[in-house]
């Protein structure tokens, strides 16, 4: 039998370079740091702008001049030269090569956003290549590596797979065809995609029971190889240790802020996120405290940008396109409580990192988030207005019920800690080498 401890395990760095973060690069990070806990050494492979002919001394100055630059390249010119080369290269699965950290270049500014790693890899364009290749023909592109690690996981449906090691993938959820009329994905393609990579997969986790069940009713064969995992959460320690007062000072310095003055909302602003909604029933609430919305638009509806603007307008709400990790979890820890009535959630990770801080929340009854949020969050009905704004004005006027609520929600974060969630990956990870057997 072989030694579970010594495998190394491959992390796919798809969202790890964006230049804002996501919910699946904090998804990315937190499992580098359950896999290093769990003893295991990690793989991390990206797939940026790198030609593949650059010096090895190259490779790692362009390495973190991309992962430092915007998220996407621009657009190749229709028949330039560099648009001929990007088709032939479709074709061509392109090499992984390692990326040696001398420390001649400072790394400090990337601060948590490099998860921990034994070994750094770069394919270029690796994501873009296998994006194109799969519309073209269907087929997910095979890359090899000298050295596999063990398993290979990707934390997104990736239309990828590595010769040689067990491949598993992360479904976070279906919403594309739960709820398509609240996402911009090219459905058929979607769909083709998830059923490769359901076919191909050695294994395949998903966040919650919510999420498995809307895989297999689309997608019942995965049943025996799909596994759900949840997800955990790791607050930086530098973070942890910060006192309230800091806190406080940083909030009343950069938005004028007081401790529990305000409500929160973190996260993409997208329809799924039910974010009309939220606005339109924390307006008709009519309590005195503001409502701080930290996200970027993701794709905007004339009924989202209408409240918005209305709020910003006067006063009462404060939109913050992108926060560094330290401000945003300041806020978060001194909000009134969190605000997250979305429409439907692979899990909600907001709503975990809320309740580790004791921050009162308040979900609604779809998706995951009823497992997440379980009896220590205040529920609502998503689509309804009204209902929304009467679960606010609870949560602004009750100061009892917000202290049960934080003092529950401590407890109830404790269930996806990271010991936790280090067993259920490992329940995963045996059944992707069983799968590769």
């Amino acid at each position: 039998m072989t030694d579970f401890s010594v495998f190394r395990i491959g992390i796919d760095g798809f969202n790890l370079s964006l230049g804002k973060g996501t919910g699946v690069a904090t998804y990315a990070r937190t499992l580098a740091h359950a896999v290093v806990g769990m003893g295991h050494s990690v793989d991390l492979i990206y797939g940026l702008d790198i030609p593949s002919r650059s010096s090895q001394e190259l490779r790692e100055i362009r390495f973190f001049d991309r992962l430092g630059q915007s998220d996407s390249l621009p657009r190749a010119a229709l028949f330039s030269k560099r648009w001929i080369r990007d088709r032939k290269a479709d074709f061509q699965a392109p090499p992984i090569l390692q990326v040696e950290i001398t420390d001649r270049v400072d790394l400090r500014p990337f601060g948590d956003r490099i998860p921990p790693f034994e070994r750094l890899f770069n394919s270029e364009n690796l994501f873009q290549r296998a994006a194109r290749h799969f519309r073209r023909t269907g087929r997910l592109t095979t890359v090899h590596m000298d050295s596999p690690p063990a398993i290979m996981h990707w934390t997104y449906p990736l239309p990828v797979r590595l010769e040689g090691a067990a491949n598993v993938y992360t479904l976070h959820d279906l919403v594309p065809f739960r709820l398509p009329y609240t996402t911009l994905d090219d459905k058929p393609y979607y769909h083709r995609l998830i059923s490769a990579v359901c076919a191909q997969a050695d294994a395949l986790c998903t966040v919650s029971e919510a999420s498995r069940k809307d895989i297999l009713s689309f997608f019942p064969a995965t049943n025996d190889k799909l596994h759900n995992t949840y997800q955990s959460f790791r607050i930086a320690p530098f973070i942890l240790n910060r006192t309230k007062q800091h806190c406080a000072s940083e909030i009343a310095a950069d938005f004028g802020l007081a401790p529990d003055s305000y409500f929160m909302f973190f996260g993409s602003l997208e329809p799924k996120k039910n974010i009309g909604r939220l606005i339109e029933g924390f307006l008709a609430s009519g309590c005195d405290r503001q409502l701080v919305i930290v996200g970027a638009m993701a794709w905007k509806s004339e009924q989202e940008l209408r409240y918005l603007e209305r709020g910003i307008a006067t006063g009462r709400i404060i939109n913050v396109d992108y926060l560094p990790e330290r401000t945003l979890f300041s806020l978060l820890r001194l909000a009134r409580a969190v605000l997250f009535p979305s429409l439907c959630e692979g899990f909600g990770l907001p709503v975990l990192e809320a309740m580790n801080f004791g921050v009162p929340v308040l979900i609604s009854r779809e998706g995951a988030l009823p497992e997440v949020g379980g009896d220590a969050a205040l529920q609502t009905d998503a689509y309804d207005v009204d209902a929304i704004a009467a679960a606010i004005v609870r949560l602004d006027r009750d100061d009892l019920l917000c202290h049960q609520l934080g003092e529950a929600s401590k407890h109830q974060a404790a269930r996806f800690d990271m010991s936790t969630y280090r067993a259920r990956l490992k329940t995963l990870y045996s059944a992707a080498l069983l799968g590769k057997a």
